[in-house]
């Protein structure tokens, strides 16, 4: 369902949420903060894991494609899925989901399996992307379309707060809490040193560590099944039942600008997790501990927050379009000094990029979808969240660089951002394309 332009007065006259759309509104706004804390737990994990289970950097940042692969594989399927039923059992199915990959991360610390984790992950983001490509609809459905942005950004602001508790989470829980991260005197990790045995005792302790909020997360969305489980809400569904498919992805895939855009967001998705993602290897190769490193990321999501409210106000006087170029080469600029600039300068440059990403997934998303047809927006807005396999696909890409130690003078791991750089030119070059369109 797309909203269609309204008078101001209209806007201005109609309530945000009717009042009979009160508790579901409040019930599937607490889905955008569940998903972001899977998130953002989730980043650190991939360092975590590089030193407990003795990891390349590549193979530890397969948790990322395993998670990103995830939305991938369901959110066409979980489109479909709502199309023939409706919201409410599209997200009883995605919080079914969620539930058991969480849950699954007991018999694979039972086990040590690093390929059982990424399994875990796998299933989990089954049901993240149901949750993703059922709560935005479905929260545009509660209310007049007069309202139905403003209500959308209301509830998509706590997506960032979850993302926020989640590297809370990891950062004063999780992180400070590994025996295998701790160093000596001079900056370097003890695990490494120690004999097999000693080895295996600090692993199973670290596992576990890293098990228990996915657990905890588990039990949470449990109780939120049932919740919903119980509760009334309205029966609605994207589009007909009866409604036919055919000439859907010929109009989509025919249309320039959305074309582009998913191509787009998978570049800009795959930013976002490499610089967030590998913000703890940047500074571990500056001596900076895991768990103070996390505090870094946490920066940097502030920055996302403050910048995100700042972009959306800069958007009444610059076209979406406009300002999206002008953030991406912004954040070309931070990334060309993350790259080239070795110390801790280098590291705020990682971490300002944050400030200039906030803006970039909701801008691609609606450009794409703004001259999209009504009765293909379900199946367009699937796609954009399929996109988010660029989360997937490019940081095992960085994590092999990382692994090559050193080039051409610089630490591989600044080299490794020239990928991130590589997506933010894409970003810019489709904010300049989609001018012409607003």
């Amino acid at each position: 369902m797309k909203p269609q332009p309204t008078d101001s007065t209209d806007r201005k006259k109609a309530p945000l949420v009717e009042k009979k759309y009160i508790f579901t509104f409040i019930l599937i706004t607490t889905l955008f903060a569940m998903w972001g804390f899977a998130n953002d737990i989730t980043n650190p994990m991939v360092a975590a894991f590089q030193t407990v289970m003795e990891l390349s950097a590549a193979k530890a940042s397969l948790i990322q494609f395993a998670f990103y692969g995830g939305y991938a594989t369901m959110a066409v399927p979980a489109a479909l899925f709502i199309r023939k039923y409706s919201y409410k059992k599209s997200i009883l199915l995605g919080l079914a989901l969620y539930a058991t990959g969480a849950f699954m991360f007991i018999p694979a610390a039972n086990m040590q399996e690093f390929s059982f984790f990424c399994i875990s992950l796998y299933v989990l983001t089954f049901g993240l992307a149901f949750l993703e490509t059922t709560a935005n609809p479905f929260i545009l459905s509660l209310g007049t379309k007069a309202t139905s942005t403003r209500r959308l950004n209301l509830a998509q602001a706590f997506n960032p707060l979850g993302s926020l508790c989640g590297m809370a989470v990891a950062s004063l829980i999780v992180l400070p809490n590994l025996i295998s991260d701790r160093r000596d005197s001079s900056g370097a990790i003890v695990f490494n040193t120690l004999d097999e045995a000693t080895k295996e005792t600090i692993r199973l302790h670290d596992i576990a560590v890293i098990r228990d909020p996915y657990v905890a997360i588990g039990i949470v969305v449990l109780v939120m099944l049932v919740v919903v489980a119980l509760a009334k809400m309205p029966n609605l569904r994207s589009e007909n039942k009866s409604e036919r498919h055919s000439g859907t992805m010929k109009r989509l895939f025919g249309n320039k600008e959305y074309r582009e855009g998913v191509i787009t967001q998978i570049f800009y998705v795959a930013a976002q997790i490499m610089t967030w993602t590998f913000i703890i290897q940047y500074a571990d190769n500056l001596g900076i501990s895991k768990a103070t490193a996390q505090n870094y990321n946490i920066a940097a999501m502030v920055m996302f927050l403050c910048f995100r409210f700042t972009g959306t106000f800069l958007m009444r006087y610059i076209k979406p379009a406009r300002l999206l170029a002008i953030f991406a080469i912004c954040a070309a600029c931070c990334t060309l000094g993350a790259i080239l600039i070795v110390g801790f300068a280098g590291l705020i440059c990682l971490v300002a990029i944050s400030a200039f990403m906030s803006i970039m997934f909701p801008s691609i998303y609606g450009i794409a979808l703004e001259r999209v047809d009504d009765s293909d927006t379900s199946l367009g807005a699937a796609f954009l969240v399929m996109a988010i396999v660029g989360g997937a696909l490019m940081p095992p890409l960085q994590g092999t660089i990382i692994d090559c130690g050193s080039i051409a003078g610089l630490p591989a791991v600044n080299v490794s951002f020239v990928l991130p750089l590589i997506c933010f030119i894409v970003i810019a070059i489709y904010g300049f394309r989609s001018i012409k369109y607003q």
